[in-house]
């Protein structure tokens, strides 16, 4: 018999027992699960979710509970179909699994169900029917994938890496993109999102800054709130990355290694963990990802503290955990704490992991965890509770009562007009203006030959992440300038050097001659630059350069890039920087031969335009830095907040203290940020009603636009506590907002300041809020402070 002719049976055999089911469990209001004809409490959409939980439960064998703790990686990462076969009859999930993760999303590009939008619906419906259908109690699977830069599926809505948007400092743009998010995913049939990152990244060479909206933990956890929030807004789950101490590597390290975080316990708290906390516990969020690294020698995803201590009794969490790729056979092969990688599956669930996710099949965890049970090693108790945290989420998520979507609507949905529009705020919003002398906005009309140059001006492939949206056409910074200028305006183009020259990284640590072929680059470049009007160059770094597993040794412009930019410099022409990057880079050489100077990180689909219309004034940029940017990675660590004098001089006063024998000052502080136009501050009004338990501080203050252009602005609101009963950081962000303002408009903003903002731990290592004098700064950047005022708590 033909292969051929085998498959036609095989697919009438399942279609038959489709269609059987369809007429037998499918009932009006409720879905018969167990297939017993009778409405069981787990199947009654009305009956409260802590019963249905307990009546499912009660229904489940072994084999059925372990399988919801498991991941399938899909179609072309683990999955060997990316439909349903008879097979899967014989397979793992014949019992049922936890979740599906990236099916047929488009990371695997020879899916065939990834697009179009209706397409893909279809197939994960007739996945979820052999779930609901198939097996025994008709558990439905849950649907999982990434979201950070937009959902990670083919054609969905790009924006740009966490870290510009985070440089946006707009909460309610941030809600937008995470109601983009959860639209689109709950379109294309996803049940749970893995987004935001709340990662607080301080060490400014780890890779995976990029994915990190910045160092300051409140600024995270006001974004990270609103991200959450949009993505829930259409009944999805959505789950945090990456839970615990996950971003402070050893040395800024990244790839195989165990991270080792060198962090105190009450650095730990107030920091790292604080946008977790405030992110669960103010937003509700049901998934958390542990990490893969230790803390004081315990691995996070095997600690009881971490994953069950803090999380469900402490922040009230009521998700579930999954774990982050080989967390749980790093138990036993790198951190070395459990003497097999059987022991190892029994010290993550048993600390509180739920869900194990990596790239094998999913029996290599769900066989040692029956064995452990089987053996008395695991008790049956703690897979029960590990499983009804599970089955919460499914139930919370909809999943029992409608387990399909809808495949008509999928089309519409999906790269709206509106959410293009989104994306395209989203760039312009994260673009930082750095410098400029009155070179920006260039007039369209004043120039007429213009050198786009660098190893950046066509970047393209940064813009797409391996979490974030795929198959998009990104539009390059030389073309977004392209399209922008009209047909007589000469726009020309040159290389100029490589990103990268032939002998990175060892370049940035040892200085090379240039060769012929990097001198003839740097040549046409200036040749071209004589004859221009105005200079636009494009550098920074690349996908390959930054990311996960790609830290860097120096925060200088890698390979030939200063030499070109040094060469520019000397044609006088005006020389306009725009950096492509993914971290704050060392840009000291920049900073002072530049006329102007914009960062865009990796700015998202309609980058280039976004550029563009910012070059030649449609806009003024106006994000602000949501990390310090060091003068170099000697002064490293350099953030904000920070304890006081741990940041300063040497001993006497100026900027460098002594100025013989180190720079103190980062190259831009946090919170920094120009404008084409000026903004003034006045007439601060505090209203004091807070004790240490109740209460609030009512802060008011005008903004106007005093200058020529429209313009936005973050006005910031920082406090420092005068005295402690421990040494708390000189001065915390406590509120901002962005603001649009036209020429001569004034906006009255407002703050409120509660006890909670004002809290401390105290050496018994419990949060309190202490009586005592606090000083109040309204700033443009947390060091250009605009307004000051003082209150008290009593």
């Amino acid at each position: 018999m033909s292969p051929a002719k085998i498959t036609f049976i095989l697919c009438c055999q399942v279609l038959a027992c489709n269609l059987f089911a369809s007429d037998t469990i499918y009932k009006t209001g409720w879905i018969d699960f167990n297939k017993n004809g009778i409405k069981d409490i787990y199947e009654d959409p009305k009956a409260p979710i802590d019963k249905r939980i307990d009546d499912l439960l009660s229904q489940m064998t072994l084999e059925e509970k372990t399988c919801q703790m498991v991941t399938l990686y899909g179609y072309g990462r683990v999955a060997k179909d990316e439909l349903p076969t008879e097979g899967w009859k014989q397979e793992l999930w014949k019992d049922g699994l936890g979740n599906i993760d990236e099916a047929s999303n488009g990371v695997y590009k020879e899916a065939k169900y990834k697009y179009p939008y209706d397409k893909h619906i279809w197939a994960l419906n007739q996945i979820q029917k052999f779930f609901v259908e198939q097996t025994r109690l008709g558990i439905p699977v849950e649907f999982t994938n990434e979201g950070i830069r937009g959902l990670n599926h083919y054609k969905a809505t790009s924006f740009p890496a966490q870290i510009g948007m985070g440089c946006t400092w707009h909460k309610d743009l941030l809600h937008q993109v995470g109601l983009c998010i959860g639209a689109e995913g709950r379109a294309l049939g996803y049940n749970n999102i893995y987004s935001p990152v709340l990662d607080v990244a301080r060490d400014q060479r780890w890779g995976r800054i990029v994915e990190c909206f910045g160092e300051d933990p409140f600024l995270l956890a006001e974004l990270g709130i609103q991200v959450s929030k949009g993505i829930q807004s259409h009944g999805l789950a959505n789950t945090l990355k990456h839970y615990a101490v996950y971003s402070a590597p050893k040395g800024g390290r990244d790839g195989h290694v165990r991270l080792d975080p060198h962090i105190a316990p009450r650095e730990m708290h107030q920091l790292y963990l604080y946008p977790f906390k405030r992110a669960i516990m103010e937003a509700g969020v049901l998934g958390v990802m542990s990490s893969y690294n230790d803390y004081d020698g315990v691995p996070v995803s095997a600690s009881h503290y971490f994953l069950y201590d803090l999380l469900r009794k402490t922040y009230g969490f009521k998700g579930y955990v999954v774990s982050d790729s080989d967390a749980v056979a790093w138990v036993h092969s790198k951190h070395r704490v459990a003497e097999s990688y059987k022991d190892a599956v029994r010290q993550t669930v048993e600390a509180g992991l739920n869900v194990r996710t990596t790239f094998n099949h999913p029996a290599n965890f769900v066989n040692p965890l029956r064995e452990l049970v089987n053996e008395g090693a695991l008790s049956t108790a703690v897979v029960d509770e590990r499983v009804k945290d599970i089955l919460y989420v499914k139930f919370k998520e909809g999943l029992f009562d409608q387990p399909y979507r809808n495949e008509e609507t999928a089309n519409a949905a999906v790269r709206t007009p509106a959410h293009l529009e989104l994306a395209k705020q989203a760039s312009r919003e994260s673009l930082v203006l750095l410098k400029n002398n009155g070179t920006l906005p260039l007039k369209a009309s004043e120039v007429q030959n213009i050198l786009v140059v660098g190893p950046n001006a066509k970047a393209k492939k940064s813009s797409i992440s391996r979490y974030g949206a795929l198959g998009v056409d990104i539009i390059s910074p030389l073309e977004g300038i392209r399209n922008y200028l009209p047909e007589d305006v000469k726009i020309d183009y040159a290389l100029g050097c490589e990103l990268k020259d032939s002998n990175w990284p060892h370049s940035e640590v040892m200085q090379y001659d240039i060769n012929p072929d990097e001198q003839n680059h740097i040549d046409e470049a200036v040749n071209k630059a004589k004859i221009s009007d105005v200079i636009i160059a494009v550098f920074g770094e690349d996908e390959s350069m930054v990311g996960e597993n790609l830290s860097r040794t120096s925060l200088d412009l890698p390979g030939r890039q200063n030499d070109l930019l040094k060469a520019l410099k000397s044609t006088g022409k005006p020389l306009i920087v725009v950096l492509i990057h993914g971290r704050p880079l060392s840009v000291n050489y920049a900073q002072q031969a530049a006329d102007a100077m914009i960062a865009a990180w990796f700015p998202g689909e309609f980058g280039g335009q976004a550029i563009a219309e910012a070059l030649f004034g449609e806009f003024s940029p106006g994000g602000k830095l949501s990390t310090t940017w060091p003068a170099t990675v000697g002064q490293i660590p350099l953030n904000f907040p920070f304890k006081p004098y741990s940041q300063a001089g040497q001993a006497k006063e100026g900027p460098h203290g002594t100025g013989e024998s180190r720079i103190v000052e980062p190259l831009y502080a946090f919170g920094y940020g120009l404008s084409y136009t000026s903004f003034e501050y006045d007439n601060l009004h505090i209203n004091n009603n807070l004790t240490t338990s109740s209460g609030e501080l009512s802060v008011t203050f005008d903004i106007t636009n005093s200058g020529n252009y429209a313009g936005d602005e973050v006005p910031q609101l920082y406090i420092h506590d005068e005295y402690g009963s421990v040494v708390t950081y000189e001065w915390q962000l406590r509120g901002f907002e962005r603001l649009h303002l036209k020429p001569g408009e004034k906006q009255q903003v407002s703050f409120i300041i509660k006890p909670e903002d004002l809290s401390l731990l105290n050496q018994h290592m419990e949060y309190v809020t202490e009586t005592g004098r606090f000083q109040l700064a309204i700033g443009s950047s947390s060091t250009d402070i605009r307004l000051k005022s003082s209150f008290e708590i009593k």
